[in-house]
């Protein structure tokens, strides 16, 4: 199990999660954050602080959004266990279904 960044995120890419993980497990793709499912420590830190609550833990995503869960391992298929996301930066991509999603702007 772990923890899924879910729609509310898409285009806002906050990052005050990024600051409060412990183990540096969410990265920054093009268009939404995605927390790594292999180094996430199921802590809960990066859940409360999301300004758009878009954090669940993965049981908990709403059923409107439960194609995010499949998403945010998509994400790291190619991109593997890197160990930390301070070592990888932004990454120049997005899961397939989050890449289709329409544009989001202040609002949503």
């Amino acid at each position: 199990m772990t923890y899924i960044i879910a729609e509310p995120c898409v285009d806002v890419l906050d990052k005050a999660c990024i600051e409060e993980c412990p183990v540096d497990c969410i990265y920054e793709g093009n268009r939404m954050l995605y927390i790594h499912p292999d180094e996430c420590v199921d802590c809960g830190a990066c859940e409360p602080v999301c300004p758009v609550e878009a954090i669940f833990y993965e049981d908990d995503v709403p059923e409107q959004w439960k194609d995010y869960t499949g998403a945010n391992y998509e994400f790291f298929e190619e991109l593997g266990s890197p160990g930390g996301a301070s070592k990888v930066g932004k990454v120049e991509k997005d899961a397939t279904f989050v890449a289709a999603q329409p544009p989001r702007g202040e609002g949503h």
